[in-house]
């Protein structure tokens, strides 16, 4: 359903939050006036990761640091109606201030920064993905956020297969599988490697297992305790040490451009200075906090397998999901150059993440699918070189 559909569920949030503000402004003392209250939407419940460890104690501090001229409304869970694929539109037309979504929910909205989700591209872990692509997004991404403030920019840490009855071990296991797709890259990656991508939001996930429906999900660490996705599966299978993850979920934190315009000079140098690179490191370690307890957990409970690829299955993977790369660079859509985004990112992963292992694996566009004949592209790909040592299955 489209945006126009749904312009009514914007108008009614917009005019209930207008009516809000205007009683709020007529009961104010004139001291009380030149406080600014930031209303922040998102789609997760309140208890989660996202507005426990990050949204909450940064409102906290912008408060405090600007004098409690600054003060946050958060609406989780889509409280204000819409879906989240919505939540830019909400920020662009001023409904909210500011929304944390995930990019890839609203298909072709941020094109450049696409490159960040493709198959085996950023290291796992948040803050390693979400430096990379903050650094992105203010260079070769940069205009996908012409009319936004972005405040911050984040990985989820990558994706891990979790299956109920299938381990995953290399590619031959994830045939005929139906896994849940975050993203439309993550449905390409999963259709490449022999499954079938079925899109749903994460709180379907375990309801979907449990019925049998779907196989399994590909899903971050971070997401299993929120959805219990642990009670409905028993094999999680991820990258291994030096590995590039499978596909990440991009998140942003978008504030309009009048909204932050508005702001005080002081409140907004407060803002500034609480957001940008250090806020979206913020995010990432918020993640990678929440990683490592679950993934501990896991590893050693009895009843589940957590599996990480060997060079091998990480190779073969690699190699059969080439082609979703290649499409991607090969599309002209929006007359983007995406061979161009892809070797800015491939860059930029090189130098910072020298963690990963470093095999060549060129692109090559086909003349079919080129807009001139004699274009040709080439980028490298990152893949491991050595032999993996750490976090092997049930470690």
């Amino acid at each position: 359903m489209t945006i126009s559909i749904r312009r009514g569920v914007l108008e009614n949030a917009r005019t209930a939050l207008l009516l809000g503000a205007c009683l709020a402004a007529g009961m104010s003392s004139p001291s009380a006036s030149a406080v600014t209250t930031l209303r922040i939407a998102h789609f997760l419940p309140a208890v989660a990761n996202a507005q426990r460890q990050v949204l909450d104690p940064w409102c906290d501090e912008l408060e405090a640091r600007s004098d409690h001229e600054i003060r946050c409304q958060i609406y989780p869970s889509m409280q204000l109606g819409g879906i989240p694929s919505q939540l830019p539109d909400m920020v662009r037309h001023g409904v909210v201030d500011i929304a944390w979504t995930a990019l890839g929910y609203s298909a072709g909205r941020f094109p450049r920064s696409e490159a960040l989700e493709l198959p085996f591209m950023l290291p796992a872990g948040g803050v390693a993905g979400s430096r990379i692509a903050w650094a992105f997004s203010q260079g070769p991404a940069r205009a996908d956020f012409d009319d936004y403030h972005l405040l911050a920019i984040q990985s989820d840490g990558g994706a891990v297969f979790h299956t109920r009855h299938t381990a995953i071990r290399d590619m031959a296991d994830m045939a005929g599988l139906k896994l849940r797709s975050p993203t439309r890259m993550a449905s390409r990656l999963i259709d490449a490697l022999g499954g079938s991508a079925v899109s749903m939001p994460p709180a379907q996930i375990a309801d979907t297992l449990a019925k049998g429906v779907i196989d399994g999900a590909s899903a971050g660490w971070e997401v299993v305790p929120p959805t219990k996705l642990d009670e409905v599966t028993r094999y999680h299978t991820e990258s291994g040490a030096h590995q590039a993850t499978p596909t990440v979920t991009v998140l942003a934190l978008l504030m309009n451009k009048e909204s932050y315009a508005r702001l005080p000079d002081k409140s907004r140098k407060v803002l500034d200075s609480l957001s940008g690179e250090a806020l979206s490191q913020r995010f990432g370690q918020a993640w990678d906090d929440a990683i490592l307890p679950v993934r501990a957990r896991l590893a050693n409970d009895p009843e589940h397998t957590v599996i990480a690829l060997d060079d091998d299955a990480y190779r073969s993977m690699r190699e059969a999901s080439q082609g979703v790369t290649d499409a991607w660079m090969a599309s002209r859509e929006r007359g983007l150059d995406r061979a161009a985004l892809v070797r800015s990112l491939e860059a930029m992963v090189t130098s910072m993440a020298p963690a990963l292992n470093q095999v060549s694996a060129s692109h090559q566009v086909s003349a079919s699918q080129q807009v001139s004949a004699s274009q040709q592209v080439s980028a490298s790909h990152q893949a491991p070189a050595g032999q993996n040592s750490a976090r092997r299955e049930g470690a």
